[in-house]
């Protein structure tokens, strides 16, 4: 009865045809329409309760937090995802479930849980500590520091998925587990596709699933395998959508010794940018017409649309407006025009500062020391968020469907399908 469900960032179904990651184990690789956006923690909320965007709440990578009038990216808390989730029925028949490296998981409804969570000192640095539970379990071969360098920033590679492989091995002792790996995030987005960087993520990515097959055979469990999100090649300038709104008068952003921070509070309209899409906030309805056609008039986008209650990503926690770049282009977060009026947070690694997703984060700038991370948003050369194609695989007939909501719900009906443990 056991199930390893494994979430591989970056498997898209044209990913999988070129790299020929056609099979695996026996299995045949298929394609599938992808949540939107197409981004990870609305992906992984959306595996968790087979729900869209409109009703688990996570409408991208961050949220705005209207009350306190401040974005907020990368959080952890699994309150912010809204819904029952796909193994409550199997959890209350003593089935035990696990979660390894998955955003908004502190506090999630289970058995086993593995997730970075660095403790920040007061006086800078950070100390690199996994979070687990059970606390007292620490099995042979769980290292609880985590190399988190190399999960995000310049540092980030694709060994660090190893990491992952080696701790669900180690660690997981449960009848359901979801596994993150991160590997092909990113090389794909640093490079073009035709990169040797990018062949050599896939045939780690290739090693690292046969080793979870591995496991699973040991512990007698069903695999199954989700992409999120293909991730495709940059061709075009980013868009800016907050630099437009700045220069027309609605964003608002106050000097302090010579740098630009953002003003949500004063700010009438601004943008919440992540890969190729950015929730737009607007503070008067009134507002919403004339926002609209500033951003139209750039040409920059190939969709802006309006919130309603029945567009996937339509949930109150979402933006006015919803913009989607050109395809080969993206949304940078950036407002400002000059390197010196930048934030300091933006030559840094500061997923919570910054308003917005910067992968300019995976590039260190050149010739600086001490090292600073790039604002030369032309670095970036592949990018994410329109609704594509993604990959899956499973060991069971059952885990099938045309969209990712549908494959999460294969595995809800599978969950509760199952009889209760021991018979009783």
């Amino acid at each position: 009865m056991k199930h390893l469900i494994i979430n591989v960032a970056g498997l898209g179904w044209e990913t999988t045809q070129r790299f020929g990651l056609t099979h695996l184990n026996g299995c045949a690789f298929k394609n599938a329409l992808s949540v939107f956006p197409a981004v990870t923690c609305t992906a992984q909320a959306t595996l968790r309760t087979a729900t869209e965007a409109r009703e688990h709440g996570m409408i991208a990578n961050g949220i705005y937090l209207r009350n306190l009038q401040r974005p907020a990216f990368w959080e952890q808390s699994s309150q912010l995802v809204s819904g029952k989730r796909i193994w409550e029925e199997a959890r209350k028949n003593g089935y035990t479930i696990g979660m390894f490296y998955f955003q908004q998981s502190l506090g999630e409804d289970v058995d086993e849980l593995i997730t970075p969570w660095p403790i920040h000192k007061h006086h800078g640095g950070m100390i690199l500590k996994n979070y687990s539970r059970p606390l007292n379990k620490k099995p042979a071969g769980y290292n609880e520091n985590f190399p988190l360098q190399q999960y995000w920033g310049p540092l980030a590679n694709a060994k660090v998925g190893n990491r992952i492989v080696n701790d669900v091995a180690s660690f997981a002792d449960c009848d359901i587990a979801f596994v993150y790996i991160p590997t092909l995030d990113y090389d794909f987005q640093r490079y073009s596709a035709t990169h040797k960087k990018c062949a050599k993520a896939i045939a780690l990515l290739k090693q690292q699933l046969e080793q979870l097959f591995d496991f699973a055979k040991a512990n007698n469990a069903d695999v199954t395998i989700l992409g999120d999100y293909e991730i495709t090649e940059v061709t075009l300038p980013p868009a800016q959508p907050n630099l437009t709104l700045r220069e027309v008068g609605y964003f608002a952003a106050r000097n302090v010794n010579g740098h630009l921070y953002p003003d949500f509070n004063h700010s009438r309209a601004f943008a919440m940018a992540d890969h190729e899409i950015a929730h737009v906030y607007i503070r008067d309805a009134n507002d919403i017409p004339a926002v609209k056609s500033c951003l139209e008039a750039t040409g920059d986008y190939a969709i802006i649309e309006e919130r309603t209650p029945s567009a996937e990503w339509g949930h109150d926690l979402a933006g006015e407006l919803l913009l989607q770049a050109k395809p080969g282009s993206w949304c940078a977060y950036t407002w400002w025009t000059l390197p010196h009026e930048a934030p300091d947070y933006a030559t840094h690694i500061d997923i919570h500062s910054k308003p917005g997703y910067d992968p300019c984060e995976l590039f260190f700038e050149r010739w600086t020391f001490p090292p600073k991370t790039c604002q030369d948003l032309s670095r970036i050369k592949g990018t994410h968020g329109h609704k594509c194609e993604i990959a899956y695989l499973s060991t069971m007939p059952q885990i099938t469907g045309s969209t990712f909501v549908e494959l999460s719900d294969a595995l809800a009906a599978w969950c509760r399908s199952l009889p209760k443990k021991g018979g009783a």
